[in-house]
């Protein structure tokens, strides 16, 4: 299993997926201290000590969320677009063929790969991360709590190992071309869904309309439940609960911090109940598919 680990880790440090991510992320980065630094540049009220705590509190947590939602966007494209060819696609080359004729159980070589590309994108998902807060840090006001950041960092990460799952699970149904569309599709529904729940919280509508929405936003999230986790992140990171009894944070302000409804902790233990089995059922798949 070591073996096929570093294999992994070999190939995609030759891939192009990876130069791509890495200069989307040296992109991303620089055009982010920019607007780090106009906001944090930008006039305070100084009217009041509260006042002008909560204004720095305010640019802080528009940092942290515009970071994380497009850090997040780099973090599922390396981790997508690296492995939803792993199976299906050397299969289709022939290299399949010829690695299952040594003597490794399948089940072996298929933990090999889910661990190799996980364990790659949660190295890259921590550099990420520390890279948004050490700039929104020197910008703006973030939580400096090493608990808090431990606690943000594992749920961010947590997104890598689901979509690894399903990116591997799907690979053995499909083929790579296919894979690769059917996995950026239920990326997309997942962060659409998340979008249609941001946006009815902040408006006024009929209860039974917003019910029938929140069914269909709730399903989307059961299937991709990556959007909701990084939302649970960002309301862990910015001490939103905390802050429920002195601020008013129902309405618009969360919906200025791109949030809506903020999952539960049961949420989480579900995503990772949910990876496990999918995880499970892709062993199987693979073990039952003729190469």
């Amino acid at each position: 299993m070591t073996a096929v680990i570093g294999m992994t880790w070999k190939e995609l440090l030759r891939k192009k997926v990876l130069l791509m991510t890495v200069l989307m992320t040296v992109l991303f980065l620089i055009v982010f201290w920019f607007i780090a630094r106009t906001i944090g540049a930008s006039e305070v009220d100084t009217s009041s000590p509260s006042a002008q705590l909560v204004e720095q509190y305010a640019h802080g947590a528009a940092l942290l969320t515009l970071g994380f939602f497009f850090g997040s966007f780099i973090l599922a494209f390396l981790v997508i677009f690296s492995s939803f060819s792993s199976i299906s696609g050397e299969a289709e080359t022939g290299i399949m063929q010829s690695m299952l004729t040594r003597p490794i159980p399948r089940w072996k070589w298929y933990m090999g790969r889910w661990l190799g590309y996980m364990l790659f994108g949660i190295v890259y998902a921590l550099i990420l991360y520390v890279s948004i807060i050490v700039i929104a840090d020197i910008h703006a006001n973030v939580p400096r709590s090493i608990a808090v950041h431990i606690q943000s960092y594992l749920l961010f990460a947590l997104t890598v190992p689901i979509l690894v799952t399903l990116s591997l699970l799907g690979s053995t149904s499909f083929s790579a071309i296919g894979n690769g569309v059917f996995m950026t599709m239920l990326y997309g529904a997942g962060w659409l869904g998340g979008m249609v729940e941001k946006v009815t919280s902040t408006l006024q509508m009929d209860p039974e309309v917003l019910k029938t929405l929140y069914n269909i936003t709730g399903l989307i999230s059961l299937i991709m439940p990556v959007d909701a986790i990084q939302r649970k992140m960002l309301a862990l990171l910015l001490g939103l609960q905390d802050l429920a009894g002195m601020l008013d944070m129902s309405g618009s302000m969360t919906a200025g911090f791109g949030l809506g409804e903020i999952p539960s902790a049961s949420f989480i233990v579900y995503a990772a109940i949910y990876t496990l089995l999918l995880l499970a059922w892709g062993i199987r798949r693979f073990y039952k598919r003729d190469f």
